[in-house]
C-alpha cells in the first residue's frame, strides 16, 4: 500500500528535524524514515557505559542550535516539547605541559587576566577583538547564515564595503582566506593563546595550515567570550527529542527502523521512495535526502547532470574520530589547577605544531603518536546526567585514520580497529593521565567507538567523519557539495540534498535544513 506525502525525508538528523518542523508549520504534510532505532543522527545522547550515566554520542555543544534562526523563530515550542538548555559560563581551557593552563570563561575581565599573566601585549589583544566583535560578526554571520547565492553574499559584501569600505572588504577577504596559523601568529604573541584557541580548528577539519580556518578559532573564542555555551540538559538528545514532538504535535511523523533503500525517479523528477520492508512513500511536492553526497547517488542513480554526478563522487570527507565515554566517580584532578573542573571543554592540545603534525600522520593513514584530545566535561554543567556526586566525560580524539596504515608511535602493530580500539584507548588515557593523574582509577565504566563504529550507526560520518565533508575552501561556500547545488537542489526535479554536506555546513545550528525548508515553502 503506498502513503503519499507532501514532502518526504531520509534521515532524522537536525537539519532533517528542523526542515521537516519549517515545512509542516507552512502546512506541508511531512514524514520523516530514519534506518536507524533511533532519531538524531549524530546528536543524540544514551547510556553507553552503565545504567543512569547519559553520554552525548557525539556532538555535546548546542551553542549554535540555541543562537540559531530555526531556534529563533521556533524555540518557544521547543521549549514546551521539554527542550531546556544548561548554560556553561566557563566554557573552554587548555592544559600545557609546564603545569599551567589557561580558559575563556565568559566573564571578559577574568578571561583577559589570565591571558595577561602570560603576556600582556596578548591580553591587551584580546579585549581589543571583543570590542570589536559585534562589528565583526556582523559580515561572518551574515555570510554564515544565508542561502549560498551570488545575489546573497554580494549583499553582505555591499553592505559591509558601505560601513567599512574596500579596504574592510579586501581585509574581511583576507581573513576568510587566512590558516589559523596565519591568524593566530599575526594576532597573538604567546604560544599558549595561540594553542587555546588553535584547538578549535581542529574540531572540524582545519589544521594549522589549511586556508581558510582561521573563522573558527576566530568565532569559537569570541563566541564563548560573549554569549557562554549551552549545553542540552539531560544530553544533546534533548534538542532532537523536543524537534520530534514539535513535528508531531504539528502533524507530521518520524519513522524509525526504516531502511530507505531507493530514490523513485521518472522522467528526472523524484516521486518518492522505496523502503527495504517494499513499502513505498510517495511525495507530491520533494523528497529531501539527508545523506553524505556518495550515498545520494546510489539512491537516486545518475542524475544527467555529469559534472554533478562526479563531482558527489569525489566530495572529499575529513579524517576519522574516535569517541571515549566514561563513567568516572569524580572528576579529573588536573594538575595545573582545581579551576579546570569548572570547564565544559579541556583541550589536550598543547601546541599549534603538535596539532599540524596530528592532522598531517592521520591524512597519511597512521595512528597520531598525541592525538588531540577534547576532554568534556558535561556533568560540571547538567549534573542531571549521571548519578548524585558521579559523573561522565566526553572525550573526543581528534584525528584518527578510519584505515589504518601504521603507527606514527611504533607501539601498535595491528591494523584493525577492532583490535587496536582498546590499544589505542590506552594511549589516550596515558595522555589524560599525563595531566590529571589518577584518571584511570576513577574510572567505572567505558565505551570506545571507532570511527568505522561511528560510519555503521551513521553512514553520513563516512570514515568517522562527524562533519559530513572537508570545510577546506575548494568545498565551502558555493562549493558544498557542487557549484552551483549549494542551495539543496539538485539536477533532478523535486529532489533536495541536506545535512552537513550542504551549505553551510556542519555544526549543531540546523542552518542546511532551515535555509531548505525556507527555499521550499518560504
Amino acid at each position: 500500500m503506498e502513503e503519499t506525502l507532501d514532502g518526504v525525508i531520509i534521515g532524522s538528523g537536525h537539519n532533517s528535524l528542523a526542515c521537516a518542523v519549517h515545512l509542516a508549520a507552512q502546512g506541508w504534510k511531512v514524514g520523516v524514515f530514519e534506518r536507524a532505532s533511533v532519531a538524531g543522527g549524530a546528536v543524540k545522547t544514551g547510556e553507553y557505559t552503565l545504567p543512569g550515566y547519559s553520554h552525548d554520542w557525539a556532538a555535546m555543544n548546542l551553542s549554535l542550535f540555541a543562537g540559531s534562526a530555526f531556534f529563533k523563530e521556533y524555540g518557544e515550542e521547543l521549549g514546551r516539547s521539554g527542550l531546556e538548555f544548561a548554560p556553561a559560563s566557563d566554557c573552554f581551557s587548555s592544559v600545557f605541559p609546564d603545569g599551567s593552563w589557561l580558559g575563556v570563561s565568559n566573564d571578559l575581565e577574568t578571561t583577559a587576566k589570565r591571558i595577561d599573566a602570560i603576556d600582556a601585549d596578548d591580553g591587551k589583544t584580546w579585549r581589543e577583538l571583543t570590542a570589536a566583535f559585534p562589528a565583526m560578526a556582523e559580515p561572518l554571520v551574515g555570510l554564515l547564515g544565508s542561502p549560498a547565492k551570488k545575489r546573497a553574499f554580494a549583499y553582505i559584501l555591499y553592505k559591509h564595503w558601505r560601513k567599512s569600505g574596500m579596504d574592510g572588504v579586501l581585509d574581511l577577504g583576507r581573513f576568510l582566506m587566512s590558516s589559523p596559523r596565519d591568524w593566530l601568529n599575526e594576532t597573538f604573541r604567546s604560544p599558549k593563546v595561540r594553542a587555546l584557541l588553535g584547538a578549535w580548528g581542529m574540531h572540524l577539519d582545519f589544521a594549522p595550515d589549511i586556508s581558510g580556518g582561521a573563522l573558527f578559532p576566530y568565532l569559537e573564542g569570541m563566541a564563548n567570550q560573549a554569549f557562554g555555551m549551552v549545553l542540552g540538559k539531560g544530553g544533546a538528545g534533548a534538542a532532537i527529542n523536543a524537534m520530534v514532538s514539535t513535528l508531531e504535535a504539528r502533524g507530521g511523523s518520524v519513522t524509525l527502523n526504516a531502511d530507505v533503500t531507493r530514490i523513485l525517479v521518472e522522467n528526472g523528477e523524484a516521486k518518492g521512495i522505496e523502503l527495504a520492508d517494499g513499502r513505498k512513500v510517495m511525495a507530491r511536492n520533494a523528497v529531501i535526502a539527508n545523506v553524505a553526497p556518495g550515498a545520494l547517488l546510489k539512491l537516486a542513480g545518475e542524475t544527467g547532470d555529469q559534472r554533478y554526478n562526479d563531482r558527489l563522487k569525489t566530495f572529499s570527507h575529513a579524517p576519522g574520530t574516535m569517541m571515549i565515554h566514561l563513567a568516572v566517580d569524580a572528576l579529573p584532578d588536573w594538575s595545573a589547577g582545581e579551576e579546570l573542573k569548572d570547564f565544559a571543554y579541556v583541550h589536550l592540545a598543547p601546541e599549534v605544531d603538535q596539532m599540524a603534525r596530528t592532522y598531517a600522520q592521520a591524512q597519511a593513514g597512521l595512528l597520531p603518536d598525541e592525538p588531540v584530545i577534547v576532554c568534556g566535561q558535561p556533568t560540571v554543567i547538567d549534573p542531571s546526567r549521571a548519578p548524585d556526586g558521579k559523573h561522565v566525560l566526553w572525550l573526543q580524539v581528534r584525528m584518527v585514520p578510519a584505515v589504518i596504515n601504521g603507527d606514527a608511535a611504533g607501539q601498535i602493530e595491528e591494523t584493525d580497529w577492532e583490535v587496536v580500539a582498546d590499544k589505542y584507548a590506552e594511549r589516550v588515557l596515558d595522555i589524560l593521565e599525563r595531566y590529571a593523574p589518577g584518571t584511570r582509577s576513577k574510572i567505572l565504566g567505558r565505551h570506545v567507538v571507532t570511527p568505522l563504529m561511528l560510519e555503521a550507526d551513521n553512514p553520513n560520518l563516512v570514515g568517522g567523519d562527524q562533519i559530513c565533508g572537508s570545510h577546506h575552501l575548494t568545498q565551502h561556500f558555493m562549493f558544498r557539495p557542487v557549484r552551483g547545488f549549494a542551495d539543496g537542489s539538485t539536477p533532478v526535479g523535486n529532489l533536495f540534498h541536506t545535512g552537513a554536506a550542504v551549505w553551510p555546513g556542519a555544526g549543531t545550528g540546523a542552518g542546511p535544513g532551515y535555509l531548505l525548508a525556507q527555499k521550499l515553502a518560504g
